[in-house]
């Protein structure tokens, strides 16, 4: 399996080689587009407005986070809205700061509304690094599957630190191993092995930029327009003091699974957390990535 949660990755499956690879990945929703059904769906009805009336913004460091908002696999003709509405990245945030003058230093208050009806919400992180998806399914896989519990994931760096794996051994034999493939050059070496039937992962979290999500596109960059390398450092290390949290000990989590969902193997969870990919390549259009 791979993941699903990156726009660039996905782009490029659908267009390059549907019937190879659409087959093996996760139908889960990014968290951009599970957010976009969360407010939609749920916090319009905790607001008593419908769907069309809220103006949904994702702030994002990545420019294919644009696209993946506008696909129709996202809109609602009911309401004729799209789950997302508008994608701004981090460096548009920052560009529109410094038009308006505006310094983080000056500002001493900051006020957050929330989703769920005034609860205090605090600030926690996911598993691993920039996507964490596969250290979440690693553990859960291994506990589930093979009573195992991990706390701590041992990354193995192959041809690059881009690409690295990860492997669970059980009485002397390998049962998992998953892998960390970040960047179009090993994302096709990585399929050039799966075309030839030599894919022994069990799972692949895919990122199409080099180093993860920190270092998308979208991110500030320096002034002759290249990655500010510093600043993907500080990000790195601020992310790195938020506590873990995992989801299912998450009481607000919960609350949405009884409240909005009915359920975790219900027909609303699979319709509001999945989606489906076409094997069919799609037709091209204006907003193209030339891969």
């Amino acid at each position: 399996m791979f993941s699903s949660a990156c726009p660039g990755w996905i782009q490029y499956a659908e267009r390059v080689l549907p019937s190879t690879v659409i087959p093996h990945i996760c139908t889960a929703k990014s968290p951009q587009q599970i957010m976009g059904s969360l407010v939609k769906n749920y916090f319009a009805r905790q607001q008593h407005l419908s769907p069309d009336k809220i103006f949904h913004i994702v702030v994002a460091p990545c420019y294919d986070k644009k696209l993946e908002a506008s696909r129709g696999d996202f809109y609602t003709h009911l309401y004729n809205s799209q789950d997302v509405d508008c994608v701004l990245t981090s460096g548009e945030v920052f560009q529109m700061m410094e038009q308006r003058k505006i310094s983080l230093k000056e500002i001493t208050e900051v006020s957050f509304d929330t989703l769920f009806g005034g609860i205090k919400e605090e600030l926690n992180r996911h598993d691993g690094r920039s996507d964490g998806y596969l250290e979440h399914i690693f553990k859960h896989a291994a506990k589930e599957l093979f009573n195992t519990e991990v706390k701590e994931l041992t990354y193995k760096i192959l041809k690059n630190k881009d690409f690295q794996e990860v492997t669970l051994e059980k009485d002397g034999e390998t049962v998992l191993r998953f892998a960390a493939a970040y960047g179009f050059r090993n994302i096709q070496n990585m399929i050039l092995k799966l075309k030839k039937g030599k894919c022994s992962y069990h799972f692949v979290e895919v990122l199409a930029c080099p180093g993860g999500c920190l270092n998308g596109n979208g991110q500030a960059q320096t002034e002759d327009g290249k990655p500010d390398k510093a600043l993907l450092k500080q990000m790195e290390d601020v992310y790195a003091t938020v506590p873990v949290q995992i989801p299912e000990t998450n009481g607000h989590v919960q609350k949405l699974y009884q409240e909005w969902l009915e359920g975790m193997e219900s027909n609303k969870a699979q319709e509001s957390l999945h989606t489906k990919y076409s094997m069919e390549k799609p037709p091209a259009n204006s907003y193209d990535i030339k891969w």
